[in-house]
C-alpha cells in the first residue's frame, strides 16, 4: 500500500495576531528575495526556500522555549527565523558577510546558533536529537528536542534506529514532517510505502496527521502533543500535509505545471490575502520594505573573516 494524501476542505483561514502575520511574511519575503538574487547572480551555491510552509514554523513558536532543542534540515530558513527572527545575521550567513550567524562558513544549510542546529544531510538530525532528548531527560526535565523532517527523510535509515531508541527510552522527541508530496523530484507516492503515520506506529510512536494550513489550526492541535512529549518524556510524530510552492532548490522544480498549480492553489499566502485585504495589504508591504532594507544592508557589508580566535 502506498501513502495518499487527503486535502483539507478549502475554507477561509482564521484572522491571525499581527505579530503571526508579520512573521509570516518576514519568512516569505526573505526567501523570495534569495530566489531573486540568485537569479540576478549576486549569491552562490544552491538554496532551498520554504515557500508555501512558513506557516509550520510560525505556528510552533508560542509552544517553544528557548531551553528547548531544534533541529532543522536544508530546507531551514523559516525554521530559523521563527526561532530568532534575524534575518540580516542569517542573509550575511548564506552571502558570507560580515555579522553572520556561523561566520559565512555554514551557509544556508548548516547554522549552529545556541540550541538551534541545522544541517543538509538528510535523517542526520534525528539520532544526533535522540541523543540530546536523552540529555534533556536526565538533566533538565520538561525540555524538548525538535526535529524538522521531510516526507523524502522517511527512508533514511537513521529515522529508524533513532525512532526505536526514542520509543525504548522514553525521550521527550518530537518529529515533525512537513509532508510536501514531493522528495526532490520524486512524488511521495512512488517512494514511500505504507505511511508515515504506520511506520511511526510500527514503534510503538503516537502520530497526528494535520491536513490544515492555517496557522491558528496548525498551533491548536500541536498544543497539547508538546504538552505530552514534556510531561511524559514520550516521543511523537506529527506529520503536517503542506505545499512546497517554490523548486526544490533555487531553479529546479521538476513537476507538471498542474502540480505547480494544486500547490499555489493551496498557498496560505494568497488566501490570507484574499480573506483580509486590509491587515494582509498594510503588513505585506511592511515586510516587503523591511526584507528589501536588509539585503541592502548586508549586500554593502565586507566579506566575513573566520578569525584564528574563534575557530576555538
Amino acid at each position: 500500500m502506498t501513502a495518499t494524501r487527503t486535502e483539507a476542505p478549502t475554507i477561509a483561514p482564521t484572522r491571525l495576531a499581527d505579530a503571526d502575520l508579520d512573521l509570516l511574511l518576514l519568512i516569505r519575503h526573505f526567501e523570495l528575495a534569495l530566489l531573486d538574487m540568485f537569479g540576478r547572480g549576486e549569491l552562490h551555491g544552491t538554496t532551498h526556500t520554504c515557500l508555501g510552509q512558513e506557516y509550520v514554523p510560525v505556528a510552533l513558536r508560542p509552544l517553544l522555549t528557548d531551553d528547548d532543542f531544534v533541529f532543522s534540515n536544508h530546507r531551514g530558513h523559516g525554521h530559523y527565523l521563527a526561532r530568532f527572527a534575524d534575518p540580516h545575521g542569517l542573509l550575511a550567513e548564506v552571502m558570507g558577510r560580515e555579522g553572520a550567524v556561523c561566520q559565512g562558513v555554514g551557509g544556508s544549510q548548516h547554522i549552529l546558533r545556541d540550541r538551534y542546529l541545522s544541517t543538509g544531510v538528510q535523517g542526520e538530525s534525528v539520532p544526533v536529537a535522540a541523543g540530546v532528548a536523552l540529555h534533556l531527560k536526565r538533566t533538565e526535565p520538561g525540555r524538548l528536542a525538535l526535529v524538522y523532517l521531510g516526507d523524502g527523510t522517511w527512508g533514511e535509515g537513521a529515522v529508524y534506529e533513532a525512532l526505536n531508541m526514542a520509543a525504548l527510552w522514553g525521550l521527550p522527541l518530537l518529529l515533525v514532517v512537513e509532508n510536501n508530496g514531493i522528495a526532490q523530484s520524486t512524488p511521495t507516492v512512488a517512494q514511500l510505502a505504507g505511511s508515515i503515520g504506520g511506520r511511526a506506529r510500527a514503534f510503538g510512536v503516537d502520530h497526528l496527521r494535520v491536513t490544515s494550513t492555517d496557522t491558528e489550526v496548525v498551533r491548536a492541535a500541536l498544543t497539547p502533543v508538546l504538552r505530552r512529549v514534556r510531561e511524559r518524556s514520550t516521543p511523537y510524530v506529527v506529520e503536517l500535509l503542506t505545499h512546497r510552492v517554490g523548486p526544490h532548490s533555487k531553479g529546479d522544480d521538476s513537476r507538471r505545471p498542474e502540480e505547480i498549480a494544486h500547490a499555489r492553489a493551496h498557498d496560505w499566502y494568497a488566501r490570507y490575502a484574499q480573506a483580509y485585504p486590509e491587515q494582509f495589504g498594510v503588513h505585506d508591504e511592511r515586510q516587503r520594505a523591511y526584507v528589501a532594507q536588509v539585503v541592502a544592508d548586508v549586500a554593502g557589508r565586507p566579506a566575513s573573516r573566520w578569525a584564528e580566535a574563534d575557530r576555538g
